[in-house]
């Protein structure tokens, strides 16, 4: 008798995927195919993980956040931990912060401040300070953002790798609540008809280094986001996230080299084999690149092997403001002072303007942070971590940067006295500054511009690069130069993306990491 026996299973070797970066798009990237089953490697220029999230430390005790300070929308971040085997809630101390921030809007002889609350009954008081008719106008337009992100969502979660993608039936669903001809300043004009209002909801639009003048009205899903899924303060900084996802990563058997530049990727023909450290050769069945787009790309990747992006398209496109940071560290305590502060300057649209133009403001508006109003970690006790940031132009628009910095370091510090700061300059004990020509430099931001390619329509979905990118055969991308874009949550969403292409091309485990159920993330309030 015959019998048929069933065929030896065929065991193919694991994947060898190699990434350039331990930002944050190589960290979830990292996770997710260290968790479907590749051999990871993520090669790492400098000697911490995070690129740009990660906190700065002194040896006096100060520590600073050096880029996010917003921890928005984790549920996205959850669900990579739990993809993952892990839970952030276990790995991180998120506490929710409520007043969210306090908003100071300048007028001529003072200036008015708000406490922005997502308590939605508080939030219309706060409004009502700067126009009482304005706050009606608050839960409509919270219920039409809400509607709009439950239909635009699909589109953010997937690759755009054809032009047909563009003509997909989500996208034709979304067009009517997107209103691709407005801008968000024009959209939130139809719920709210203060401007100082409209700048409430609209300064979010620097998470993307753009105007609220200029940028899709798409976008006015950012201030929804944070009133309706809260900003979170990660206890330790932003950087306590990143070194979680490398912990994860590592119990994954993910490796992960500091120290360790990536000179060129390897090319066999059109296809990538491996990368190219230190003169050394290591093969990889597939390249990650997280490093930051325009900086990075030209460099890894030969012009004649780049078609759609070659270095004068790279050279030719529009890219965010740059930002002038001042990290201080001061030998006393500022109470008063909330965690997150924004400075809207009476000239705030000349401010755009002058940016754009590559003019430097000279009454700039401005981010503050005293992360020591939620957490003790930050400095020494009696002491404050103060976080600067102003929107400035990038290197592009201003190359001439480096003979500014002097100058403008006394600019941006006489600005600290409208938050009734007074004269910091006695209590300095601890300062750095990352001007634009720093952020090239030494953080290898492309042209300075911090937020990476601007989000104009013309760099959006198939137009922005593919997270596979299509130039090459075994290049993907994670990051803010990629699909959907920049910002953290968007920048893990890309990740989840590009791995799911990978999963595909590689034959890897494909598991989502989406919860099949809706439900927010919880997580401490401030001071809980």
């Amino acid at each position: 008798m015959n019998v048929s026996l069933p065929s030896p299973a065929v065991h193919r070797p694991r994947p060898q995927i190699a990434i350039v970066g331990a930002g944050p798009g190589g960290l979830a990237a990292a996770m997710m195919l260290a968790a479907s089953g590749a051999r990871v490697t993520v090669y790492e220029k400098d000697q911490v993980v995070g690129g740009r999230t990660r906190t700065l430390t002194t040896p006096d005790g100060y520590s600073f956040d050096l880029g996010p300070t917003f921890f928005l929308y984790p549920r996205i971040l959850q669900e990579i931990f739990r993809r993952c085997g892990a839970e952030l809630e276990r790995e991180v101390e998120l506490r929710r912060l409520e007043p969210q921030y306090r908003l100071v809007f300048e007028e001529p002889g003072g200036s008015t401040q708000i406490d922005a609350s997502a308590d939605l009954g508080r939030m219309e008081a706060e409004i009502a300070k700067l126009n009482a008719a304005d706050a009606r106008g608050l839960r409509p337009f919270m219920a039409e953002n809400r509607a709009k992100l439950d239909i635009f969502r699909p589109v953010l979660e997937r690759a755009f790798e054809t032009p047909q993608d563009m003509a997909r039936w989500d996208m034709i669903r979304a067009i009517p609540l997107l209103r691709p001809w407005s801008t968000v300043d024009r959209d939130l004009a139809r719920h709210f008809s203060d401007p100082r209002v409209r700048l409430a909801f609209s300064f979010q639009t620097k998470y993307l280094g753009m105007s609220p003048f200029r940028c899709p009205s798409l976008f006015t899903i950012l201030s929804y986001l944070e009133y309706d899924h809260g900003i979170f303060h990660p206890i330790g900084g932003c950087g306590a996230v990143s070194e979680a996802m490398a912990r994860v990563a590592r119990r994954l058997g993910a490796e992960i080299r500091l120290g360790t530049p990536v000179d060129r990727i390897a090319f066999e023909g059109r296809r990538a084999r491996g990368v190219e450290t230190g003169g050394a050769r290591h093969d990889a069945d597939a390249v990650v690149v997280n490093a930051d787009f325009a900086g990075a790309v030209p460099k890894l990747i030969p012009p004649e092997l780049r078609r759609d992006w070659s270095d004068a398209k790279i050279g030719k496109a529009r890219y965010s403001c740059s930002t002038f940071m001042l990290y201080l560290g001061l030998d006393r305590e500022y109470p008063g002072l909330a965690h997150h502060n924004v400075i809207l300057s009476e000239q705030y649209r000349q401010n755009i303007a002058e940016i754009e133009g590559g003019t430097i403001p000279e009454i700039p508006s401005l981010y503050v942070q005293h992360a020591g109003a939620t957490d003790p970690t930050m400095a020494p006790k009696g002491h404050t971590a103060l976080y600067m940031l102003v929107p400035v132009p990038n290197l592009i628009k201003r190359p001439d940067w480096s003979a500014q910095v002097a100058r403008y370091r006394e600019v941006a510090l006489d600005r600290l006295r409208v938050l009734g700061m007074g004269d910091v300059r006695p209590h300095i004990r601890h300062e750095r500054i990352v001007a634009p020509q720093d952020w090239r430099d030494e953080f290898g931001v492309g042209f300075g511009a911090t937020f990476n390619l601007s989000h104009e329509l013309p760099q959006m979905l198939y137009f922005r690069p593919g997270n596979r990118f299509r130039d090459v055969q075994g290049v993907y991308l994670v990051g803010g130069g990629t699909h959907p874009g920049s910002g953290l949550p968007v920048i893990y969403e890309g990740a989840r993306i590009t791995t799911g292409l990978m999963a595909k091309d590689l034959g890897l485990s494909g598991e989502s990491s989406r919860l099949s159920a809706e439900g927010d993330f919880a997580a401490a309030p401030a001071g809980a």
